[in-house]
């Protein structure tokens, strides 16, 4: 028996109905069987091309991917991730498109989605925005369908908003898993989900509200660690407590750096901006207040230089387990030496790391494949045995 096919008999006992011609927004809204069938499918689709088996499930087709703020390996994985179904990728770029001309959100949903199966979505800056964004998107691609301007409805894949990024925290959970031998073996794991200093403001929190919101479900005792007055968004806060007391790990928060990577089996050292400040400076773009903005970066970078010494250094990952806990970053990271005077990490512990750190991207291709899988194809479990049962190939040698 093929690993593809004993995906695909377990994927038959999950209840997933509910994915099927359904949007992806942030993992919260997903069941933990939901969740088991994207890593399922993801799993099932890389054996499959390991084997050199075609997986594709569309013909014909566009996959649309919006990125409102700058991307490497997001871009590339939903490119890679639709091209491995069989969809062609066509980028909206607002600066060549309608939209400066005053293109309503509403107009543009429409006019790039006549022959789309999926959208792909990235608008995290703005606290408030990015989730609101995707959401009137697709609130407009439901009454184009249902007034017959568009043939199918396409189906939405959160590629990182001002809440959650979904693709990457779901693509570093598979990373773990693979890592640690099983989702069984992850419960009482340790995770240290930490703020680490960057010479830049204004990063995304969606990445450590993700991880809170998503590794609290595998019953692992997540450690949310920050200077004060970086704090993340309350709402994610209390859905990580909620996660933690239904799963049976924990959920704490500390201002200490060394508290969190005390005996921790997984890092995640990252940078974020306060979610008080992400608030204000959406106040500020709202309102053109250039001057504002301005005056606001330099009281951010001043207010992270005092924490210089939050960082991923060779001291600090001496006090995780045994001294060598699994390293976590999205990537790119700001890497003392390399990248920047002083940063997230020590050179030293990335180069380290630099192999798990390319393995752990090297998911989320599946993943996104995995979501859109899910959401397009009507019996997907009887889909991929076709595929392992299917003599088409994806080289012809």
């Amino acid at each position: 028996m093929s690993k593809t096919v004993e995906l695909a008999r377990h994927l038959e006992k999950l209840h997933i109905n509910n994915m099927y011609k359904n949007d992806f927004y942030w993992t919260w809204d997903k069941t933990d069987e939901e969740l088991d069938a994207i890593f399922t499918v993801a799993d099932a689709l890389r054996d499959l091309r390991e084997r050199n088996k075609s997986t594709r499930v569309f013909d014909s087709g566009l996959g649309i991917s919006i990125f409102r703020d700058n991307s490497t390996r997001t871009r590339f994985s939903f490119a890679s991730a639709c091209n491995l179904l069989g969809l062609e990728v066509q980028d909206l770029d607002e600066k060549k498109s309608q939209i400066a001309h005053g293109e309503t959100v509403r107009e543009t949903a429409n006019m790039v989605s006549f022959m789309a199966d999926v959208i792909g979505i990235r608008d995290d800056m703005f606290i408030g925005e990015g989730h609101k964004y995707q959401k009137t998107f697709m609130d407009a691609l439901d009454e184009g369908y249902s007034d017959g301007v568009l043939e199918q409805r396409p189906t939405l894949v959160n590629l990182q908003c001002d809440v959650d990024h979904p693709t990457q925290c779901m693509a570093d959970l598979l990373h773990i898993i693979h890592h640690f031998g099983g989702v069984e073996n992850l419960k009482g794991k340790k995770v240290a989900m930490t703020w680490a200093y960057s010479p830049s403001y204004g990063k995304p929190l969606s990445v450590p509200q993700g991880v809170i919101g998503l590794f609290t479900r595998m019953g692992m005792d997540v450690v949310l660690a920050h200077p004060e007055g970086y704090e993340v968004m309350p709402e994610v806060e209390k859905i990580a407590a909620e996660n933690a007391a239904k799963n049976g790990g924990s959920f704490t928060k500390t201002n200490s750096m060394e508290e969190a990577f005390a005996d921790a089996d997984i890092v995640y050292p990252k940078s974020w901006a306060p979610f008080a400040a992400m608030e204000e400076r959406t106040k500020l773009y709202q309102a053109g207040d250039k001057e504002g903005i301005d005056a606001l970066e330099q009281r951010l970078l001043a207010q992270n230089a005092q924490h210089k010494d939050w960082t991923c250094s060779e001291e600090m990952m001496s006090k995780t387990k045994n001294g060598k806990a699994l390293y976590l970053h999205c990537l790119p990271a700001d890497i003392t030496g390399v990248s920047c005077e002083k940063g997230e990490v020590d050179s030293s512990v990335f180069d380290r790391y630099m192999v798990p750190l390319y393995k752990e991207a090297s998911y989320k291709p599946y993943i996104i494949a995995a979501m859109i899988f899910l959401s397009q194809v009507k019996d997907p479990a009887k889909a991929l045995m076709e595929m392992d049962a299917g003599d088409e190939h994806r080289k012809n040698h």
